[in-house]
């Protein structure tokens, strides 16, 4: 007995043991990479490749061109510490553009988002063609910035524009080209137009989210669509309206540029020259490379300190919980 018990011990020992896997929680998979940073890396490597040359880079240059002045062809150059932020905020154009944009970008984010809200609420209630109403919402999804913005400058010509006659024929003397609070509403409408759908496409989603036992429930208790949907569906819907209104923030401040350039190009006296179309015309018009440089720094800063104070002030009054 005891030689026999000594050879099942031995070839137990003699069998490798299985490394021990460590405990996963219920509910989570594991997502297998292999052993070792290789394959992880090898995925991230595009993205990060993308980042470095189109976002990390480009913004060292501009922070350190915005404490440089230099002549428009490079050959001189000079050390001006922070003349060009002080130049910035001494001149009564750059605060006229900061408050132009101010007003674009709040005008354009509450526009989308309550027409955003709008449509997803119709689009719940449709049974028949619910598809076809999506895919008509989403088309202008598709369509350029630019493209966008000479749609909206076609409507609107004073001279031609059918909604500018529609308007004329009611008494409003419609001129975006020399009207500066035209020429803003104009600008507004157009950018919220373009975005409208980016909106859309998570107010939609998130209201698939929302429990039909609680709209059934509510529904029993005699409370009707549109109560249902302010009572029940919106605040259920506070982490998505908080993110969109953080990404149209975004958007008024970067990614509007196509629109201005193809309506207004920032006119009538500066009456749509926001901060993005000035960066670029103070430094590829004017040549101006250390304001532009200075320009983009500060766009970047007031973008980050929006996002920081929704964060700050409106995160605590949204409720994440289901």
């Amino acid at each position: 007995m005891g030689s026999r018990d000594a050879a099942a011990a031995s070839d137990r020992a003699a069998v490798p043991r299985k490394r021990a896997r460590p405990v996963q929680e219920p509910g989570l998979k594991r997502a297998n990479f292999g052993e070792g940073p290789g394959l992880p890396t090898l995925l991230l490597l595009p993205q990060f490749l993308i980042l470095l040359f189109f976002f990390f880079i480009p913004s060292l240059r501009a922070l350190t061109q915005s404490v440089l002045l230099a002549d428009p062809f490079g050959t001189t150059v000079q050390f001006v510490w922070f003349d060009n932020f002080k130049a910035l905020f001494a001149s009564v154009e750059y605060r006229q553009s900061v408050w132009v944009t101010l007003q674009f970008t709040v005008g354009q984010n509450v526009l989308t988002l309550v027409v955003a809200l709008v449509l997803a609420f119709a689009t719940d209630r449709i049974v028949r063609g619910r598809s076809v109403y999506r895919t008509t919402i989403l088309l202008p999804y598709a369509i350029a910035p630019a493209v966008a913005g000479i749609l909206w400058a076609f409507l609107f010509n004073p001279a031609v524009g059918p909604l500018a006659q529609m308007l004329h024929s009611l008494g409003v003397a419609w001129d975006p080209n020399l009207n500066p609070n035209h020429a803003l509403i104009l600008v507004t409408l157009a950018a919220s137009w373009k975005h409208i759908c980016y909106d859309y496409i998570f107010l939609v989603v998130g209201l698939l989210a929302v429990p039909v036992s609680l709209m059934e429930a509510a529904a029993v208790d005699g409370a009707g669509p549109i109560r249902r949907f302010v009572s029940i569906g919106l605040p259920m819907l506070g982490p998505t309206v908080f993110f969109l209104t953080v990404m149209n923030f975004i958007y008024g401040f970067f990614e509007t540029f196509a629109i201005i350039d193809a309506v207004t190009k920032g006119g009538p006296a500066g009456a749509t020259n926001i901060l993005v179309y000035k960066v670029f015309v103070d430094g590829f018009v004017n040549l101006d490379l250390g304001s532009s440089a200075a320009q983009s720094v500060m766009l970047m800063s007031f973008a980050l300190i929006c996002t920081l104070l929704q964060f700050r002030y409106f995160d605590r009054k949204v409720n994440y919980g289901v």
